[in-house]
């Protein structure tokens, strides 16, 4: 099972170009603005860098993109992001954002980390948005670890250990357990190199405390609240320990509090699933944001 986890988190330890809109600052996120047309936010996962959408936003013009690039990932300062939770602060950040930039019920997407985010901003302002995007994300990890009876409180142990775990590697070791995880996340050889630098050039400390923020978190219950369409991709990798029907049951059973979800396997990919099988994921974005 944790070998599982391992494929499916995302590395602990990732047309004309604008920037944020001049009436929003932040101390836990930064928006990048591209392209024009109706409004779609990006949101990357752990440790990652908007970049791994730059393929995405050039298959899929016509759109205006707002890419998210979260304080303390790929290279950005922590900021506040340094000490104390990441998640739900950077969740109420996102919000924040649509609602100074003043977004017309955007659509929102986010991958692994970035679809819990996706998930927290649509159940919390469900007026905010027109249509849910997750990628490759159940709305408990927890889950994961301590099986279906599983709590937040009852994980807190593990997400402990795993918090203490990304805070505390450094060095060669680190470099290490991120390209074994890298290559268990990431089918195209290729771009791995890219996964690990954003994970190398992360804050080891905001990265852990989002972990374990991400694995203590349950939005089941939230999800009564997501009116919207809503889209859930998801891939097997083949180390996975279930085959493709228990995963596609574990999905079904996970978003039961959200009847309208579809829930659609995209084969042949691993977790990075807009990067191992770019025109399946641009063609069910593009049927997506169609709706």
């Amino acid at each position: 099972m944790l070998r599982f986890l391992a494929w499916l988190l995302l590395p602990f330890a990732a047309t004309a170009v604008h920037a944020a809109e001049p009436q929003f600052a932040s101390d836990r996120i930064s928006v990048e603005v591209r392209g024009k047309g109706p409004d779609v936010v990006l949101i990357p996962g752990l440790s990652s860098s908007p970049e791994v959408w730059d393929t995405t936003v050039k298959a899929v013009p016509g759109y205006r993109y707002h890419l998210v690039h979260v304080a303390g990932f790929a290279g950005k300062p922590a900021a506040a992001n340094a000490s104390g939770p990441v998640v739900a602060p950077v969740a109420a950040e996102i919000a924040r954002y649509m609602q100074a930039t003043k977004l017309a019920k955007p659509a929102i997407v986010g991958h692994s980390l970035g679809g819990a985010w996706a998930m927290m901003v649509a159940s919390r302002h469900p007026d905010s948005v027109s249509r849910v995007m997750v990628v490759d994300m159940l709305p408990f990890m927890g889950a994961m670890f301590g099986g279906g009876n599983a709590t937040p409180d009852s994980v807190r142990p593990i997400a402990e250990q795993i918090r203490q775990g990304i805070g505390t590697s450094t060095g060669d070791a680190r470099k290490a357990q991120l390209e074994q995880t890298i290559a268990n996340m990431v089918r195209t050889e290729s771009l791995r190199p890219l996964a690990v630098k954003h994970s190398l050039d992360s804050d080891a400390t905001a990265s852990g405390q989002a972990m374990y923020d991400l694995i203590t978190t349950d939005l089941r219950p939230d999800l009564a609240r997501i009116k919207v369409p809503m889209t859930v991709l998801w891939a097997r990798a083949p180390n996975a320990p279930v085959n493709d029907a228990q995963m596609a049951q574990f999905y079904k059973l996970s978003y039961a509090n959200a009847p309208q979800a579809k829930l659609e396997q995209v084969p042949n990919s691993y977790h990075f699933i807009m990067w191992d099988e770019p025109a399946a994921f641009q063609a069910k974005l593009k049927a997506f944001l169609a709706e």
